[in-house]
């Protein structure tokens, strides 16, 4: 590992190697308390690399910047313990949640079908809702049928694990979801990550597969960097190998295109070239589940082989009710995702002009502000709160320490003047949290005597 490398793997001042040797020394320690017959959770995997990042925070006054309460509905902005914050930390980027028409339909989906279908679809959970809403997804992708699970995690987990098997490869993004590679995993068959957005790496890796059958899996808008692939490329590359394409359109749809109708529309394909189109219905659909879409044969399969589906209740009818009127609402209105997108160029623009590193954003949604430092996103965010602005900070372990951020999702309602004074706020910002440097060997020093206590 070269000098530069190895810099740019530090974490809190401890470089990769000291970093084992720490979290290996901790691990050998008995649990602090407890029962000692029974297990601690203090043993599980990753436990005592959450315990550095939590005591590191700790020693240096960060506060914990998750499970914030929100007092009322968090869009362009947000009520936090009584006071109002410019808000960047949800995915509601159609500035849809609260809308009375959204609320009416779940209400009126309540009073007829209740507040929930009591079963699995299968058995008796189906509604005439669902069958909507699966057929107003279709349509959007220009497919032939749909299928909606009760969670966008569950639905990658479950189909990817159900559609594949042992004898099969699984190649997908580096970069992509937890959910992807999940599913991967549960299918137990060979899996592939190829370096991110390169499709020449994946046409490689199925090359070297030999596999009976083989998926591609990427996504249309990637949620950490605000890209996009080369959809037209990746789709060469499935009918190459004579593989199966999956794009992941959760951040995508109602964001990217001129309608919103996602990647297809966006990087201007047919979007019968994808064989499966997987997106969520908690982002720019304002409620809550996951979706398949593609050729009905695959999805009378799909309806009749996932567990996530044949064993799960059915979404709930308010649930479906939302998602069908903001996709209605999609249809009527593209220009919220003028809108939308019209903030995200100019919030991205500000960023990029002021020297801050945004890494690959396409400025559609999506916008990071890449710190390189856990404690340098950490304080940053702690500041930017402070002066009223929420936007949660990304942190190892759950992204290389290099690749430390503040993640800003845009929305169609936010407005100019919020964006631009936020923008002044965080260049602000970061030069006075530049210009009070860490002392990272005393962080080091107290995360070594404190965790061994």
């Amino acid at each position: 590992m070269s000098e530069a490398t190895e810099r740019r793997d530090n974490l809190f001042g401890l470089s990769s190697d000291a970093r084992a040797r720490l979290i290996a020394k901790l691990s050998s320690l008995p649990p602090r308390s407890g029962d000692p017959d029974r297990l601690d959770a203090t043993t599980l995997d990753g436990a005592r690399e959450l315990s550095i990042v939590a005591a590191a925070a700790d020693y240096l006054g960060i506060a914990d910047p998750f499970f914030r309460v929100h007092e009322g509905i968090a869009g362009a902005t947000t009520v936090i313990d009584g006071r109002r914050y410019v808000n960047f930390s949800s995915y509601d980027y159609l500035a849809l949640n609260g809308d009375t028409r959204i609320a009416e339909a779940a209400k009126a989906a309540i009073d007829r079908y209740g507040t929930t279908v009591s079963a699995s679809r299968a058995v008796s959970g189906e509604r005439h809702i669902h069958c909507q809403l699966e057929a107003r997804l279709a349509r959007i992708y220009g497919a032939e049928d749909s299928m909606v699970l009760v969670g966008g995690h569950a639905t990658n987990v479950s189909v990817i694990g159900a559609l594949m098997g042992r004898d099969d490869t699984i190649v997908h993004d580096a970069l992509a979801h937890n959910s992807i590679v999940e599913g991967a995993r549960l299918s137990g068959g060979r899996r592939l990550a190829f370096a991110h957005n390169d499709p020449e790496a994946a046409d490689k890796a199925l090359g070297e597969a030999r596999a009976r059958r083989a998926l591609i899996v990427i996504e249309g808008h990637y949620s950490m960097d605000g890209d996009v692939p080369d959809l037209a490329a990746f789709a060469a590359v499935a009918r190459r190998h004579r593989a199966w394409l999956m794009v992941d359109e959760a951040h995508a749809l109602g964001v990217l295109g001129r309608r919103g109708f996602g990647s297809a529309e966006f990087a201007e394909i047919d979007p019968g070239e994808i064989d499966l189109w997987m997106g969520t219905l908690s982002k720019s659909l304002v409620s809550c589940g996951g979706y398949i879409s593609g050729r009905k044969t695959l999805i009378d399969h799909l309806k009749r082989r996932v567990p996530g589906f044949v064993f799960s209740v059915g979404i709930a009818p308010a649930a479906a009710a939302a998602a069908l009127a903001a996709l209605e609402i999609l249809e009527a209105e593209p220009n919220r995702v003028a809108r939308l997108n019209r903030n995200a160029a100019l919030f991205r623009d500000l960023l990029r002009n002021a020297g801050l590193d945004i890494g690959a954003s396409i400025g559609a949604g999506i916008v990071p502000v890449i710190t390189g430092s856990s404690i340098m996103a950490g304080r940053l965010a702690q500041a930017l709160f402070a002066r009223g602005i929420n936007v949660p900070p990304i942190l190892y372990p759950a992204i290389p320490e290099r690749a430390a951020r503040l993640r800003f999702f845009l929305t169609a309602g936010h407005s100019e003047e919020q964006l631009r004074e936020t923008v002044r706020v965080v260049i602000e910002e970061v030069r006075a949290v530049a210009a009070e440097p860490i002392d990272l060997a005393a962080v080091a020093r107290h995360l070594g005597g404190r965790l061994s206590d």
